[in-house]
């Protein structure tokens, strides 16, 4: 069959940089389901993006599909044709439902059976008739949450459309949509070289923008050239950039043929926190700044023009003037906000609210108040700290920076606290309480820190749980899975060994005193259920297996950090030779005493153990009980699994030797004691029987 490469180019207003990927991404990952839905085999396909155009190039797309070959089955042979091989009134009939004589039927034959079938081709389909709806299937699913219409055009797009380009081989596939025809011509950089450019062939698209055009169509290779540029410059700078890989893909969104600017300011604003200076670098402007070998800030900035200049100075000044402002403002908000002690906003912070159900935010920084306390007295911190770092929390929200910069809350906090005079560890605090503030961040490293990060997503959960806001499907508005996910981490990763039950009771009964609100007694249950499923995804995305995180789960463990001693343990003793053979016995245990008939005694009766292999096997129990039980008292889990690992021989005899539901009521309830006491040994550190194994010789 022919095959032609195939490109299609939509043309069109600046696309939002920070969803270019995403929509290049969805775009082509629509268009190959299209084709493979339509039966049509390629080879390699090629994502371009750029602020102008989403491109698609398939190197090798069948230009025919095949007729596909329709089968109706119609009567069995044994009822289409009588004793004398004359076609009955079934056979008959089906075949003029078909519009065929019955001779040119064919049979079907199958181990059920064997039946008259009528089979007929359908023609082949040129794939240039195909692709028009395949192209447009996929335009109308992208992830564009408001689409826009211009002109008096009924189909709408993230941005108006231009031109469109639609290639199979050498020839144009016909398409008319957003009022436009496809064609041939693309357009290159709008101001190096903004008439049309013709487009012999699909694999000719990219090269020809890149040298004729000026326009590096390929996201990822523009990005790479960007992060190359900006790394050049800052060493010629006498720096080193900070690439953060967000503000990289949306400078990379911007631009279609990059130039990297070397601008400075003032060295007088370097008095300002830089965490400042470099919100206004990057969030205004999308300026990578320049430190030094300690990681101090520097002067100076590299900003990526979309425009290769004759006068580069000119650029420069213009980068540097707009700046300036910028930074202006954020050492008048700096100077401004120092005048007012953090401890003099609280009162204001009652104008301000929460949640219309919750109260303000002046009733939250008590509740956290309370809660951050509580959880310093369990760590053995500073109650006096962990209360005061709570009541100041919230107060850089109303200033001016941080209202200029809300990225900057907490951070802002810390250097303003710190101007205050307060302790050094109760203003960290202020902003170790947003961290980790996403995946893969740091945790809080102080008691103060930690406990104030506790206290506030316990809090928030309790209270959005309360009034029944919980999260659905993918929507969370109050990121309360984030909330959950970073209040778990902070517990296991730094090892608290705090009861997450005992808390989230104490974050209730703090709405109960601040607010006078009660909730419902299952509150607590509630959000450590939802909390668990988070945990469960925290052990998925560090490659535990789903069963080993069900057998800890069945035990029901409250403190995080215990939960986490359990995992390791039985990780570890899945490593274990006579893990296979213990857990497949454990499994049989319990399938064994939920199906007996006997009521099971609580205790084993010496006396009636008759059985060398049932003798045996309590003998080594008790050995290990006594063995295992100091460990258990101090978590060490792992030491626990692998002792009882000890058992395996005594329970593989035991199992080869003795009948346990034997007729004997007295001996066959006591066997199954023995199991149950068997049983609580391996519970002890979790349900082993929820282990997925092969059952060997069991």
């Amino acid at each position: 069959m022919a095959q032609e490469d195939f490109l299609f180019e939509l043309g069109t207003e600046e696309l939002p940089p920070r969803a270019l990927a995403q929509l290049s991404t969805a775009l082509t990952r629509h268009m190959v389901e299209g084709l493979e839905k339509l039966g049509l085999n390629h080879g390699e396909v090629t994502s371009y993006a750029s602020p102008r155009r989403l491109a698609v190039l398939v190197a090798q797309l069948d230009t025919v599909r095949a007729g596909q070959i329709r089968e109706r089955r119609g009567p069995a042979l044994s009822a289409a044709f009588g004793d004398d091989g004359i076609p009955t009134p079934a056979a008959q009939g089906f075949a003029r439902s078909c519009g065929v004589a019955v001779d040119d039927l064919e049979t079907l034959e199958t181990g059920q059976g064997a039946w008259l079938v009528h089979r007929t081709r359908e023609a082949d389909v040129p794939a240039a008739e195909l692709l028009p709806k395949v192209v447009a299937d996929a335009l109308a699913a992208l992830p564009i949450p408001k689409r826009m219409r211009w002109g008096d055009l009924k189909e709408s797009f993230v941005r108006p459309v231009h031109w469109m380009v639609m290639l199979l081989g050498d020839h144009v596939v016909e398409m008319d949509m957003f009022g436009l025809r496809a064609g041939r011509e693309t357009r290159g950089h709008r101001f190096h070289h903004p008439e049309p450019l013709f487009i012999p062939e699909p694999a000719a698209y990219a090269p020809l923008l890149e040298t004729s055009g000026r326009v590096m169509a390929d996201f990822a290779a523009r990005r790479e050239a960007i992060r190359g540029q900006v790394m050049a410059a800052a060493a010629g700078a006498g720096g080193e950039a900070v690439i953060d890989d967000a503000l990289l893909d949306e400078v990379t969104g911007m631009v279609e043929w990059p130039a990297p600017v070397v601008g400075s300011f003032d060295a007088e604003y370097l008095r300002v926190p830089a965490e400042a200076l470099i919100s206004a670098m990057k969030g205004h402007q999308k300026y990578f700044h320049l430190v030094d070998g300690a990681g101090a800030l520097l002067p100076r900035f590299i900003a990526i023009s979309n425009i290769e200049s004759r006068d580069p100075a000119l650029v420069r000044e213009g980068n540097e003037r707009v700046i300036r402002p910028r930074l202006a403002d954020a050492s008048f908000f700096w100077e401004q906000d120092r005048k007012t002690p953090l401890a003099q906003r609280v009162a204001a912070l009652e104008q301000v609210v929460f949640q219309k159900k919750l109260g303000t935010l002046r009733q939250k920084t008590q509740r956290v108040t309370l809660l951050a306390g509580d959880i310093a007295r369990r760590l053995e911190g500073s109650v006096d700290w962990a209360e005061r770092a709570a009541w100041l929390s919230r107060c850089d929200l109303l200033t001016e920076m941080v209202g200029e910069f809300p990225e900057l809350q907490g951070i802002m906090g810390r250097y303003y606290a710190a101007h205050d005079g307060e302790p050094a560890e109760v203003a960290l605090a202020l902003d170790e309480m947003y961290m980790p503030r996403f995946a893969g961040d740091r945790l809080p490293r102080t008691v103060t820190g930690q406990a104030l990060a506790l206290a506030d997503r316990l809090d928030t959960l309790a209270g959005i749980f309360g009034i029944g806001l919980t999260p659905t499907g993918d929507k969370d508005p109050f990121a309360l899975r984030r909330a959950a996910l970073g209040l778990l981490r902070i517990m296991i990763e730094r090892r608290l060994a705090l009861d997450l039950m005992s808390l989230l009771e104490a974050a209730a009964a703090a709405y109960r005193e601040v607010n006078e609100l009660s909730f419902e007694a299952g509150l607590p249950s509630t959000v450590f259920d939802f909390m668990m499923e988070r945990l469960r995804a925290y052990y998925l995305d560090k490659g535990v297996r789903p069963d080993v995180f069900t057998a800890v789960l069945q035990r029901h463990p409250t403190v995080p950090v215990d939960f986490d001693d359990r995992i390791q343990a039985v990780e570890a003793f899945l490593r274990l030779p006579e893990a296979e053979s213990l857990a497949a016995a454990h499994k049989r245990i319990s399938n064994i005493l939920r199906k007996a008939p006997d009521s099971v005694p609580r205790e084993v009766d010496a006396s009636l153990l008759r059985d060398p292999g049932e003798q045996a096997l309590a003998s080594r129990m008790e050995e290990l009980r006594r063995e295992t039980a100091p460990c258990v008292a101090r978590g060490e889990y792992t030491r626990v699994l692998t002792t009882l690992a000890g058992l395996r021989a005594s329970v593989d005899a035991f199992f080869d030797e003795v009948m346990v539901m034997c007729e004997d009521e007295s001996l066959r309830r006591n066997r199954l004691a023995l199991l149950a006491t068997l049983q609580t040994l391996f519970l002890q550190v979790a349900d082993l029987s929820s282990l997925q194994v092969q059952q060997g010789r069991q």
